[in-house]
């Protein structure tokens, strides 16, 4: 009747002597491995002197482990009888339906996934877990902005790129427009990848025909000087903001923050503005090295900090945005790009390992390979990737977004619907966040848009998987 204690060792010790697969506590929680089970056949009669004997065997495990790991009791008896305890850990003792079989499974606070995801989280960060749900959760970039007609009403009374952005009463109506008029899942903050550049040293403008202007570009050593660690104070719009958002959503959808990449955000700083042909920063690689090193080092800083900040704020979900990674060849992305990125995501995994992360690269179809392993549990692919290809080509075990072509939202509904059908058929049924392969173009039809939210909200994974329904067989949807 006594549990092996050198089983009981393995567990707490953390050495890998565990089931395979996820079990369900029946509250949504997934217990992911970490899971020893012991089956034997117990008597009603020695119930009694099971219980004392895990006791002691816990009591000696306590005593003698530097780990301090606390344990909770749960015994599972027919029906489900459960003694509560300290919310660490748990021990299992279940009947088969004959009565005579037990399970005793044990999990350690350390062993419980830090990636779990609550039944109640919104179904965008189920989602990006890999968790199993009924359909594949959808939002938009650039769903706030200029393609609606209340977002163009009050730009033309606030005509301050920088003040909408910058504004909390602002940024909230904008960001809540789409919400309210669409209820898509996952609601992004109305902001900009280079809205904390002055909190680190770096001041623009935003010019109407010409856009960012980085009035003094760094290109060398003495440039460098005006850099500071992030003041996370001069950010406080962006932070109270987002605690705002994330009352007014609720659980109803989840709550996005998002940065852009160091190497994005250097191409900015470096060439002082937008760029077609990135010349400068790209000479910059093999000219001034170690000034783009300490660049990008300092920004990777910064950005970890302001990730965070969001985080703590209220944002549920972070995209990073590495808009003109793939202006880079591969090989060269992979020097100046890749391994920031990296850092970040160790940085944000250290104060927030919960938190998903999300990386999408414009033009991302020669980087894919190259994007598996940089830590983030979503890959987003752009629309000249085909979906099925993306899957195959990043492997089933990562999760995707995308990636319809924003251009379908020109087209009549019939089609635009099929085209949802076939991208979500394409990604499967797990692991899938619906959006475009690039934000939303000026002049899209606002209808179509509801649209392709009513859609989603209509999808089945069971119907849509159902053997012998293939896409041209599912019917679009009729408003």
């Amino acid at each position: 009747m006594l549990v092996s204690l050198q089983r009981l060792w393995f567990w707490i010790s953390g050495i890998p002597y565990f089931e395979t697969g996820a079990a369900d506590n029946g509250a949504g929680t997934r217990w992911v491995a970490g899971t020893v089970v012991w089956e034997f056949i117990v008597l009603w009669d020695a119930l009694v002197e099971l219980i004392k004997a895990f006791r002691s065997s816990l009591h000696e495990i306590s005593s003698t482990s530097s780990s301090g790991v606390p344990l909770l009791i749960v015994l599972i008896l027919g029906d489900f009888l459960i003694a509560p305890g300290s919310p660490g850990s748990c021990l299992r003792l279940g009947l088969l339906p004959n009565g005579k079989t037990r399970s005793i499974r044990l999990l350690s606070r350390r062993q419980i996934s830090p990636r779990a995801s609550l039944c109640s989280d919104p179904l965008l960060v189920q989602a990006a877990r890999g968790n199993a749900i009924s359909r594949p959760p959808a939002w938009m970039m650039r769903q706030a902005g200029r393609y609606m007609d209340a977002y163009k009403k009050l730009a033309k009374k606030y005509p301050s790129f920088r003040e909408r952005s910058e504004t909390v009463d602002l940024i909230v109506e904008i960001s809540l427009q789409p919400w309210k008029a669409f209820q898509p899942d996952g609601v992004i903050i109305f902001s900009d990848i280079l809205t904390p550049l002055p909190a680190f040293g770096v001041p623009f403008d935003i010019e109407e025909v010409k856009g960012p202007i980085i009035h003094s570009p760094i290109c060398d050593e003495e440039a460098l000087k005006c850099l500071h660690p992030i003041d996370l104070e001069k950010l406080q719009f962006v932070g109270e903001s987002l605690s705002i958002l994330r009352g007014e959503v609720g659980e109803k959808a989840a709550v996005l923050g998002f940065v852009g990449a160091p190497w994005t955000i250097a191409t900015y700083v470096v060439e002082g503005g937008s760029t077609r042909t990135y010349t400068t920063i790209k000479r910059m690689c093999y000219t001034a090295p170690r000034v783009l090193k300490a660049l990008l080092s300092h920004l990777t800083q910064a950005i970890s900090d302001y990730v965070i900040f969001q985080v703590k704020s209220g944002a549920q979900c972070i995209q990073i945005f590495d808009s003109w990674g793939g202006q880079l060849p591969p090989n060269i992305w992979e020097q100046w790009s890749k391994p920031y990125i990296e850092q970040i995501v160790s940085l944000v995994r250290k104060e927030c390992p919960q938190i998903p992360l999300v990386l999408y690269i414009n033009g991302n179809g020669g980087l894919l390979e190259r994007m598996t392993g940089i830590g983030v549990d979503v890959i987003g692919l752009d629309w000249t990737v085909d979906m099925a290809d993306g899957r195959r080509r990043l492997g089933y075990n990562v999760n995707v977004q995308g990636n319809v072509d924003p251009a379908y939202l020109f087209s009549p509904l019939a089609v635009l619907t099929d085209e949802i059908h076939r991208v979500v058929r394409c990604a499967g049924r797990r692991g899938h966040i619906l959006n475009l392969g690039h934000g939303v173009l000026m002049n899209t039809p606002e209808e179509a848009v509801a649209h392709f939210f009513d859609v989603v909200r209509g999808l089945s994974y069971d119907t849509l998987f159902e053997d012998g329904v293939t896409a041209q067989e599912l019917e679009p949807l009729k408003l």
